[in-house]
């Protein structure tokens, strides 16, 4: 390789390690290197490239839209490489490493625990990172290695394959004390006469309560005196629903504890609408390293 692209390979990686790390002296330590080096080589790169690709100041580093433009593009390119390295040099039968999840909130709660539990135990020489949201992400951007999603958020370029229970059902559920003073729905439209607990979703909507009985599909939009986040305040909207606030809707496993201690009841159990469990799922485009191919051989025997 002649010395020039080598040399332009370096600046580039100073550029993104700097750019990611937020400074000099942070991307200096991480790399073992001289702060003073990182800083020839990306001036070396915009001396080369005849533009300024960051923002200097006492306190930070941040990319300019030039430098913001190229470090979107190559950020993949060095991922796509650091992952070729570690595929080559790692082995099958002893693999090693991290591996980033990023996942539901309800995934955390109701059935991940023991499988990466088992998994850990299996592999002990990988380490899980698991970052847990309730917005679809792009898992490569979030710099993530798999996530797990239903198939309806799935992008079509991603491989997936069942993980988890494989049928789920959503649940409501309303306190004995809140049915004594409402009187107990029959009717998805019944609802609508009582408070009720809504979450909201990252991107803001609110969330839509479905039923289902025989044919009849019933879309419902109730209102209350609550609205939670649908990932990190679920728990509070339970437990405001077993004081008797109002009805709640949720994954039925998620509430079966407070359904078997009685602080909630099942409402319109017969119109509870099934359907398909969730999948582990990564990208195609990209190779796939050591630990992320253990935990999807797994998941293929559980």
């Amino acid at each position: 390789m002649p010395k020039r692209t080598t040399d332009e390979l370096s600046d580039l990686k100073a550029f993104v390690s700097v750019a990611q790390a937020g400074g000099f002296r942070e991307a200096a330590r991480l790399l073992q290197l001289s702060p003073s080096g990182l800083s020839d080589a990306v001036r070396r790169l915009e001396n080369h490239l005849g533009v300024r690709l960051l923002h200097r100041s006492t306190r930070s580093v941040k990319p300019t839209e030039q430098g913001a433009q190229l470090l979107e593009r190559i950020t993949p390119a060095f991922t796509e490489l650091d992952l070729a390295l570690k595929t080559v040099t790692s082995t099958r039968d002893k693999p090693a490493g991290n591996l980033r999840l990023n996942v539901p909130v309800n995934a955390t709660r109701l059935f991940l625990a023991p499988l990466l539990t088992r998994f850990l135990q299996r592999y002990p020489d990988i380490t899980v990172e698991v970052v847990a949201e309730s917005g679809v992400v792009d898992i490569l951007a979030a710099g993530c290695d798999a996530g797990i999603r239903y198939d309806e958020r799935l992008d079509q370029d991603t491989i997936a394959i069942p993980i988890g229970p494989r049928q789920q059902r959503f649940a409501t559920a309303a306190a004995p004390v809140l049915l004594e003073r409402f009187g107990r729905p029959q009717h998805p439209d019944d609802l609508l006469k009582m408070p009720c607990l809504r979450g909201r979703f990252a991107k803001g909507n609110l969330e839509r309560w479905t039923y289902q009985r025989g044919d009849e599909v019933c879309h419902i939009d109730p209102h209350g005196p609550l609205i939670y986040s649908g990932g990190s305040a679920v728990d509070m909207g339970v437990a405001m629903a077993a004081e008797g606030v109002g009805v709640i809707y949720l994954f039925e496993a998620w509430l079966a504890p407070w359904f078997e201690s009685g602080q909630l009841e099942p409402v319109l159990e017969p119109w509870w609408q099934s359907f398909n469990g969730p999948f582990l799922y990564y990208s195609g485009r990209k190779l796939v390293p050591p630990p992320l191919r253990a935990f999807i051989d797994f998941v293929k025997e559980e």
